[in-house]
């Protein structure tokens, strides 16, 4: 037992210590809502999109982290976007809550061949406390009273498309932590990178569509650093659609073998959106907790086709 006490420890002044780096990335993108990781998806669609999503992580732990989220993104014109996220996100003792607000411009690459490039800034803010009220004698007595800061960054990012083919990269927290007032451990190098990659496959005429794709995420505070993989099946009825999918995510730092793993599923129906995530640990962690389950309501609203195709999602029934 005393060897699980102190790889539960670890595990959360890890995920602690990750908090006030970026927000939680498990996989809100993969719910139809790429905009909730980078802000050059603003704006893509022939909707405006709502998506609330819940995250519980480790459940059957105690104050294991959840996380709650809005999205928000639609198009203004014919070649811009704009978005906003806002987040509530709980750590055991730690809490952060804030927003971004983003910016999305699309441009055409070359009309012929569908190749199109955006570009997207968000303004970040966040709110980080520490409450100490379920201290007991066991943590650190010169811990006194709730600590609290707040902190603004920005997020840079471009998207390239070509047809079916994406590739995107994110710059998040580009500005370095003002750390004077807190603990000299803290760490001030807040940035870090996400790069996404995939596509989707189908033949001419189908329903069917097979998504693969990739997210590799790096912290440049601790070198620290994620690869998702995963691939989706979809079956589009008019402007409906049906999907289940699988994910893995891997700690590059060690062997090929996947720190999670777990299926999903969702669909879009009469404007409505809904989808579910379950991902289960292959680590210690496995017989202490059932999983962390993510949920994802949404609505799509606003319907009208862009005058550009920068904008324009590519299905063809």
């Amino acid at each position: 037992m005393k060897k699980l006490a102190l790889f539960l420890t670890l595990c959360c002044l890890s995920q602690l210590r990750a908090q006030e780096l970026t927000i939680p990335q498990q996989t809100q993108y993969l719910a139809d809502n790429p905009f909730s990781m980078s802000p050059t998806f603003a704006g893509i669609g022939d909707n405006a999109r709502i998506r609330l999503n819940g995250l519980t992580q480790w459940v059957g732990i105690k104050d294991s982290p959840i996380n709650q989220s809005l999205a928000l993104d639609f198009r203004i014109a014919d070649r811009s976007g704009v978005g906003a996220y806002f987040y509530n996100d709980k750590n055991g003792n730690t809490r952060q809550y804030g927003a971004k607000f983003s910016f999305a411009q699309h441009l055409i690459l070359d009309y012929d061949s569908e190749q199109y490039l955006s570009l997207g800034l968000s303004f970040n803010l966040n709110h980080f406390r520490l409450d100490i009220e379920n201290f007991t004698s066991q943590n650190d007595q010169s811990v006194v009273n709730n600590r609290a800061t707040q902190n603004y960054n920005f997020d840079i990012g471009f998207l390239y498309r070509n047809k079916d083919f994406y590739l995107s990269y994110n710059a998040s927290n580009i500005l370095d932590k003002n750390i004077k007032e807190v603990n000299f451990i803290e760490p001030d190098l807040l940035l870090n990178h996400q790069v996404y990659v995939g596509g989707k496959l189908r033949g001419n005429g189908s329903t069917f569509e097979i998504e693969p794709s990739a997210l590799f995420q790096y912290f440049q505070s601790d070198g620290r650093s994620t690869t998702d993989l995963n691939l989706k099946l979809k079956k589009h009825i008019f402007e409906d659609y049906y999907w289940i999918g699988v994910t893995a995510r891997f700690l590059n730092e060690q062997s090929m073998t996947p720190v999670t793993v777990g299926p999903m599923v969702g669909l879009r129906k009469n404007d409505f959106y809904f989808g579910y995530s379950y991902q289960i640990n292959t680590n210690e962690l496995l017989g202490y907790n059932s999983g962390t389950h993510m949920i994802t309501l949404g609505f799509d609203f606003l319907q009208s086709l862009s005058n550009c195709p920068c904008t324009q999602n590519r299905i063809v029934y």
